[in-house]
């Protein structure tokens, strides 16, 4: 394909690529504190009243707001979720490195948020978000493969395949950049789901297996 290992395109300034001159703290602070706001928790604490880490698995994600509080406030929440994740690659401009790290950093924010005290959800909707910036087949990817596990009502399991893939993927369509793109928002999600909210009841192999695998404790049985 003509558009393989093509280069990422990246925002253009003449401030030699950087964009409004932000030095590199600044976009990964930016980053980290966009990627922190809890939109989904936000929505469910003022339309239903409610502390997402207090209800169902205490995660604080786009499935728990939609349990609680429907499909308006998910749609709204969710594009605030999306669009936190593409803060600071946007303002990386054309620093590839930096825009890949500003993506990982923003999806660590989401899932340890410190205006909720550690808490927070998987990362998902930053790590689209991040995506969409650095390279947008990634975020089909992971878009499609979390799709077809909800159709199959295997989200969990097919999330995971989707951010397997996605370093591989990205490598192929990028080189390095795509590689580390990809990478950099991939590990604190598995990280997230092996950590999970809190210590399980059996602390085997199995059991941060199948939180890795399915993000679950346990296999649902039919």
């Amino acid at each position: 394909m003509g558009w393989a290992r093509a280069e990422r395109p990246r925002a253009e300034s003449a401030g030699g690529g950087r964009l409004w001159g932000m030095g590199v703290p600044i976009v990964l602070g930016v980053a980290y504190l966009a990627g922190a706001i809890p939109f989904s928790n936000i929505a469910a604490r003022r339309t239903r009243g409610v502390d997402l880490r207090e209800v169902g698995t205490g995660t604080v994600s786009g499935t728990s707001l939609y349990k609680v509080a429907g499909f308006v406030p998910l749609a709204v929440a969710g594009v605030f979720e999306v669009a936190k994740g593409a803060v600071g690659p946007v303002l990386a401009g054309d620093r590839a490195l930096l825009a890949a790290v500003a993506g990982g950093v923003a999806v660590i924010g989401h899932d340890w948020s410190p205006f909720l005290r550690g808490a927070g959800g998987r990362g998902v909707a930053p790590t689209l978000g991040a995506l969409v910036v650095n390279a947008w087949p990634g975020a089909a990817l992971v878009g499609v493969a979390m799709l077809l596990g909800w159709a199959t009502k295997q989200t969990g399991l097919g999330t995971f395949i989707g951010m397997v893939a996605l370093v591989p993927v990205l490598a192929a369509l990028y080189g390095t950049s795509g590689a580390i793109a990809g990478a950099a928002v991939a590990a604190p999600m598995f990280v997230k789901r092996l950590a999970g909210n809190a210590r399980p009841l059996d602390a085997r192999a199995p059991t941060y297996l199948t939180r890795l695998v399915f993000d679950r404790d346990a296999l649902q049985r039919t």
